[in-house]
This record gives structure tokens, sequence and C-alpha cells, in this order.
């Protein structure tokens, strides 16, 4: 990564990155794989299993010292300079969407239906590998709460997730955030 961040001249550009998520940890220096602090944005420890779900609020990561924290390299870029790809976030946000779901109405049954192949655990987590939904049918299953927090699913996508934000983009996120928590 070092010889490529130098070929592209990044030193004297400053560029901001945009990458999956394995690229922004190799550009940090962090270990890969399952790790206790993979995360580069905060000191979220993946092996505290029992405050996954209660603890929300994580503390912010101040700096990537080497040897600490899985940090095992000097970062070649600021963490300030990476974006994390909409996708990701996307992917985020709908498996948010289906942990929420009520797992015993058609809606999260269209899921089940829809893709078979995937583990019964693994819909229940978000975790989706296979073609998208029929927006018409998938709409028509939901519960009123779970439309409302789909629809707006759909709208931060295409009104903050893609290359320009509207306006009102703030309005958004704030109705995206309140329709979760109604789920």
């Amino acid at each position: 990564m070092k010889l490529l961040l130098g070929k592209i001249k990044y030193d004297e550009f400053k560029w901001k990155l945009c990458g999956n998520l394995k690229v922004v940890a190799l550009l940090l220096g962090m270990q890969l794989r399952y790790t206790k602090y993979c995360c580069f944005l905060f000191e979220w420890d993946s092996r505290d299993k029992k405050n996954h779900y209660v603890n929300k609020l994580w503390p912010k990561r101040t700096s990537l010292t080497l040897e600490q924290k899985n940090v095992v390299n000097p970062p070649l870029v600021l963490p300030e300079k990476i974006f994390l790809a909409p996708l990701h976030r996307k992917l985020g946000l709908m498996k948010e969407f289906v942990k929420g779901m009520d797992k015993t109405v058609r809606g999260f049954e269209y899921l089940r239906d829809k893709f078979p192949n995937v583990s019964d655990a693994k819909i229940k987590e978000g975790i989706f590998i296979g073609q998208g939904t029929d927006a018409r049918q998938f709409d028509e299953d939901l519960n009123e709460t779970e439309r409302s927090a789909w629809l707006s699913f759909k709208r931060i996508c295409k009104d903050f997730l893609e290359n320009h934000k509207t306006a009102n983009y703030q309005d958004v996120v704030q109705d995206l955030l309140t329709s979760y928590k109604v789920m």
C-alpha cells in the first residue's frame, strides 16, 4: 500500500480516500481479520459480547498508536482523509432495519422466502447474500411501522448516500433515526 500511495503521489496531493473496510484497515496500519479493536473510528471491543447491544456509545479513537489496540503498522494516511463507501453504510442500515423487524409478520417471511439459502440466524441478523427484493411486494408485506422505516431507508439512500445530498438532508437523517427507534 505504501508503494501504491507513493506511485499516485498521495503525500503531494493529500486526496481524500474511499474504500472498503479491509482497505481502510490496511491504510491505517491495523491488524486484519477478527480482532478485539477492529474499528478505526471507535474503541469498540468486538469480544465484549455481553455489552454489544447494551453499550451504544463506545469511546472515539483518539489516535492510532503503533502496537496498541490492533495497530500493527504506522498509519499511511490520516483517518480524517477516509470516507466509508456508501455501500457499507447502506448495508449497515439495512442490517439494522431487518434486526428491528417483527419476525412473525409477512414482511420477514418474504425475506426468508426470497433468500432460501441463508440461514434463519443470518436473516435475523440482517446478513444477505443474493438478489434484491421486489419493492412492491415487500412494501405490501410490511406493517405500518416497518413500512415507515423502510421508506425512510429508501429516502436516505436516494437523498443522502448518493452523489448529491438534498438541501434538507438533516431532516432525512432525523426521519430515519426516528423511524428506526420506533421499530
